[in-house]
């Protein structure tokens, strides 16, 4: 593939290496023989060893809040997802609670909007948003790139990534998104099965799964459990976040959402934008019986006068089981992506 064969020349590159030495380089990036092709541009962000390397340090730094206090990865934990498990509202700085639930770090390179709301459209502009957001890390772009260039570590591993000492915030973004988009999880009991890998599925997990295909692959749609749409799944309405509608202005948009990914669902949550349900028995129940008649409701909740997808008992325990082949142990538990 067109993306494998650039990111692993880059890597040859870094290495200082030719393609007739007997070496191999370490692979940080290969798109999973069951997934779609990504949609992030690698041509203008090479993933090097250095780079993934100066990323990582980046995102496991406090030094990018305000007061030294909260890193990226204090939100996005690796054993829970990448997520802020067991927080409905995401905390920050001084503690303070945020307005949403954080959305777990995986599989960016398929996605071309970000958040809930799908506020910001390139992934290398991403870490923009907490940084200054008031309730996140509180800092400013400026003040992050003085510190990293008075910093005693920053200037060399800047060097060994770009060839210069010189901190840019280009490169800092781009560093930041080489680290991320390693965070591929396409290893878990499912891939295997649908790969052919060897996995089976117990019959609960087989029944689960044709039940998922019939009544809520509309919305988690594909290998990457999202079609990527932002809907109104009928959720009771609480506070005054109006969700798509704060981007767009367009009152159709009012109270809709993202549409997360359910890989590592088992792990992340709670769930919802507003991290309201903690469990999946719970979102699931609401499926079946709490969906309201709120502005904009999905379609695909309110058929025939009914709303809600029509779930036995049965089905949603066996839809549940389903889920948790979704689990992907190598990647919450890979050393690479690891603080230490």
């Amino acid at each position: 593939m067109k993306n494998f064969v650039m990111i692993g020349l880059s890597l040859w590159l870094a290495a200082g290496c030719t393609p007739t030495d007997t070496a191999e380089p370490e692979v940080l990036f290969k798109v999973p023989a069951n997934f779609p092709e990504p949609l992030y541009n690698f041509e203008a962000n090479p993933i090097t060893n250095d780079g993934f390397e100066l990323g990582k340090a980046l995102f496991y730094d406090p030094i990018l809040s305000r007061d030294g206090s909260i890193s990226c990865g204090e939100c996005h934990s690796q054993p829970s997802g990448f997520t802020h498990h067991g927080h409905d509202l995401s905390h920050g700085i001084d503690n303070r609670k945020g307005t949403r639930n954080s959305l777990p770090v995986q599989n960016l390179a398929w996605e071309s909007e970000f958040f809930w709301d799908g506020g910001v459209i390139d992934l290398d502009r991403v870490p923009i948003a907490p940084i200054e957001n008031p309730v996140e890390m509180d800092e400013k772009g400026t003040n992050v790139l003085e510190k990293l260039r008075t910093s005693p570590r920053y200037p060399a591993m800047f060097k060994r990534a770009y060839g210069s000492e010189e901190i840019t915030s280009a490169k800092f973004l781009k560093a930041l998104s080489q680290f991320m988009l390693t965070l591929v999880s396409a290893d878990s009991r499912y891939d295997k099965f649908v790969r052919n890998e060897g996995e089976t599925l117990t019959p609960d997990e087989s029944a689960g799964l044709t039940i998922f295909k019939q009544k809520c692959a509309s919305c988690h749609a594909g290998e990457l459990f999202t079609d990527r749409s932002y809907r109104n799944n009928g959720i009771a309405i609480q506070g005054d976040d109006e969700g798509r509608s704060r981007i767009t202005a367009n009152e159709a948009d009012r109270n809709k959402f993202r549409v997360p990914s359910l890989r590592n669902v088992a792990v992340t949550g709670p769930y919802m934008h507003d991290g309201r349900f903690y469990t999946l028995d719970a979102v699931l129940d609401h499926y079946a019986e709490g969906v309201q008649d709120t502005p904009n409701l999905d379609l695909l909740l309110n058929q025939n006068g009914q709303r809600g997808i029509a779930l036995t008992k049965d089905e949603r325990r066996q839809v549940v089981a389903f889920l948790h082949t979704l689990t992907d142990d190598t990647f919450l538990k890979n050393r690479k992506f690891s603080q230490n």
